[in-house]
C-alpha cells in the first residue's frame, strides 16, 4: 500500500490522493455504464514536484481495474501517463 492513500469521492466524483490528511491531488471523473471517464487532474501547488499524480494515476486505474470498470482518458496527463505505462492500456475504451 502507498503511503498516500487513493480515495473515491463518489459524492464529488473524484478520485483523492490523501497527504497528511489533506487532498494532494485529485482526478475529476464521469462515471457511465461501467466506464470512468478521467476529466481532469491537478495538484495542490505547494505539493508539486512530489510525484504524486503519478501515483494518483497509478492507484486510480488500479481501483478502476478491481471494479471491473473501463477507463476513457479525456485528461492529457491520464492519457499520456497511460501511454507511458502499457501495462494499463488494456483498461482504456476505445472511441
Amino acid at each position: 500500500m502507498s503511503e498516500y492513500p487513493v480515495h473515491d469521492n463518489t459524492a464529488e466524483h473524484r478520485f483523492e490522493l490523501i497527504v497528511d490528511g489533506e487532498v494532494g491531488a485529485l482526478a475529476t471523473y464521469r462515471l457511465r455504464d461501467g466506464v470512468v471517464n478521467i476529466l481532469h487532474t491537478e495538484t495542490a501547488p505547494p505539493m508539486r514536484g512530489r510525484g504524486l499524480a503519478g501515483e494518483l494515476a497509478r492507484q486510480t486505474l488500479d481501483q478502476i481495474r478491481e471494479r471491473g470498470d473501463r477507463v476513457v482518458p479525456s485528461c492529457p496527463f491520464f492519457a499520456r501517463w497511460i501511454e507511458e505505462h502499457p501495462a494499463y492500456r488494456d483498461l482504456v475504451v476505445a472511441r
